[in-house]
């Protein structure tokens, strides 16, 4: 019996590494295509910015707040707003567009389609301890949901339009999503980079250059994970669980 097991072992770890191998090329394949469909987005957003003028960030801004009202992830933006504006100007529009969009989607789960968005969440029970939460201490935890996105931003802010929080705590709360605005942004900015390089129309740059964005990035990830651990902690402390929903759970 026991050689058998040890056999069985033996034959299962086998293949490992080259399962691991197969895995990380699939995923480089997989990477090189987003990139190239990137590239392509990029090319042809940027084109269009450039063509407004300086009607352009206005654009970006309104485009950022209506995908977030259409339930369309904003990375994508985020990450182009980086591209093409640069990591001050393009967290700047980014955080202001996802900003007007959570507001938009506050005041309309608050006023317009409530009965819509209680129907959307009813008997979720992470819903209901953040209701319950911001009921006792709102600021803060909406504030530290910002900063630990456990619940996915789009409907989060339509959710929060069903809660005892005032328009104002909630405005000052978008703070929250700065760090994660300019990792994206920075990301977004590499991409460009890259892409402008592979492309032949980013101007030469020294190894140097791309040692101390790549560095920065690694910076600006640690501490956005430290901020998001953090934000964790607290939330599970105030009774709401932080914590990667687990589907086997009972």
């Amino acid at each position: 019996m026991s050689k058998i097991t040890a056999s069985d072992s033996s034959i299962s770890t086998k293949p490992l590494p080259l399962a691991k191998v197969l895995l990380g090329i699939v995923a480089v394949i997989a990477l090189a295509g987003l990139g190239r469909q990137f590239g392509l987005f990029l090319e042809r957003f940027a084109v269009w910015v450039d063509n407004l003028g300086s009607l352009g960030p206005f654009a970006f801004i309104a485009g950022y707040a209506a995908a977030t009202l259409a339930f369309v992830p904003g990375s994508v933006l985020t990450l182009a707003g980086g591209a093409i504006f640069g990591l001050l100007n393009g967290s700047i529009y980014a955080l202001t567009g996802a900003t007007l969009g959570a507001t938009l989607s506050f005041l309309l789960a608050r006023y317009a389609a409530r009965e819509a968005v209680e129907r959307r969440l009813e008997g979720n029970p992470r819903f209901q301890a953040i209701d319950h939460a911001v009921g006792q201490r709102g600021l803060k935890i909406v504030l530290l949901l910002r900063l630990s996105p456990i619940f996915p931003f789009n409907l989060l802010n339509y959710a929060l339009g069903l809660t005892k929080i005032p328009l104002k705590s909630y405005l000052f709360a978008s703070i929250g999503m700065l760090p994660g605005t300019v990792l994206y942004t920075y990301s977004g900015l590499i991409i460009g980079d890259v892409a402008r390089l592979a492309g032949g129309t980013d101007p030469e740059r020294d190894v140097a250059y791309y040692a101390v964005v790549v560095l920065g990035l690694l910076a600006t990830i640690l501490v956005l994970a430290t901020i998001t651990r953090t934000a964790k902690q607290a939330l599970n402390a105030a009774g709401v669980d932080a914590k990667p929903i687990d589907s086997t759970a009972k």
